[in-house]
């Protein structure tokens, strides 16, 4: 992949527009359409823009270990929130407040969940062997189906 076409591929994933991408990078106004089309046909190209979409992607979406960080952080009282102040003058402003009691039981309720600290279910494993018993006398003249 040429160093033009790289600085294409950087500005294609600022918003996905091949004609604006190849303008940006240096392409004539011209045929920057037809230009961008066939940069997104090179197997190279196509290669680097999936792979940094999946970067993207991965980078915005937060994992097992992240959600349950943030947990433990709010359960703390380590978080903040802003909340809206009403002013004198009608006017209002925001302020930095710690996270309420109520919040931070949620969060260790949470967190109690997923380490199965509350639960009253006991594991019982084994094997064993079921027989069915049929002591039910027959009436005369019928059948077993």
């Amino acid at each position: 992949m040429t160093a033009k076409q790289k600085c294409f591929c950087q500005e294609y994933l600022i918003d996905l527009n091949a004609t604006q991408a190849a303008i940006r990078a240096g392409y004539s106004e011209k045929t920057a359409y037809s230009v961008g089309q066939r940069i997104l046909k090179n197997v190279e190209v196509k290669k680097y823009i999936a792979e940094q979409l999946e970067q993207i992607k991965n980078e915005k979406i937060a994992d097992a270990q992240e959600v349950l960080e943030y947990l433990t952080s709010v359960m703390r009282g380590e978080q903040k929130e802003q909340v809206p102040l009403m002013m004198i003058d009608g006017g209002q402003t925001l302020v930095e407040k710690g996270i309420s009691a109520k919040d931070r039981l949620k969060a260790a309720e949470l967190l109690g969940k997923r380490y199965a600290l509350f639960t009253e279910k006991l594991e019982v494993e084994g094997t064993t062997a079921i027989q069915i018993v049929d002591d039910i006398p027959l009436q005369e003249g019928e059948n077993i189906a």
